[in-house]
């Protein structure tokens, strides 16, 4: 597993931008595929976004496809969540995740073994 901490959630309009950071440690961070989850009150954990290990591959929750942007730098350890064109219906807690690399993208929650905290974010209409 790695240990993984979010940053940069917090409140904006409808129509604002937020970007979320991930910084990973205990593991070589380029052998992880990372990825984004969200989970809204009263509702399910859901799937966001996800990023291969080097970045080459992406997959996106048909919800946030053109709005939301995965990206990583391995020599930082960091991966991102750029958020633009923010939705009410984008408020959630967001956790980073990451899963050893196995050669493709996953889009369930029980294929990451490695969860952060979490990180509110707030849209307000």
């Amino acid at each position: 597993q790695v240990q993984l901490v979010e940053s940069g959630g917090g409140l904006v309009q409808a129509g604002g931008s937020l970007r979320l950071s991930c910084a990973a440690s205990g593991r070589p961070f380029s052998t992880y595929a990372m990825g984004w989850f969200r989970q809204a009150p009263g509702k399910e954990r859901e799937f966001v976004c996800a990023i291969s290990r080097t970045g080459g591959s992406t997959d996106y929750a048909d919800s946030v496809k053109g709005r939301f942007t995965i990206s990583r730098d391995n020599p930082k350890n960091t991966v991102y969540l750029q958020m633009n064109s923010l939705k009410p219906e984008d408020t959630a807690v967001y956790y980073c995740v990451a899963d050893f690399w196995r050669g493709r993208l996953a889009q369930m929650a029980s294929e990451y073994d490695s969860w952060g905290q979490g990180t509110q974010v707030t849209v307000s209409s």
